[in-house]
């Protein structure tokens, strides 16, 4: 798991093997998982500096939840 200084997104997770993804978010401490996320994806949100912004960009919307 990765944890995050971020106000959106608190932690996240990803099964490569899967492709599946959870992100913790900060508001709620709420986990959410995310299905068929290309590895891309993750390396994307690690590097990304708003992890906020890359998770409305690239994951929100677009991968079933």
């Amino acid at each position: 798991m990765q944890y995050f200084n971020s106000t959106a997104i608190q932690a996240a997770k990803y099964d490569f093997s899967t492709g599946t993804f959870r992100l913790w978010f900060a508001s709620s401490g709420q986990a959410y998982d995310y299905y068929q996320v290309p590895s891309h994806v993750w390396e994307g949100l690690l590097v990304a500096p708003s992890k906020g912004q890359y998770f409305n960009a690239y994951i929100r919307d677009q991968y079933a939840a």
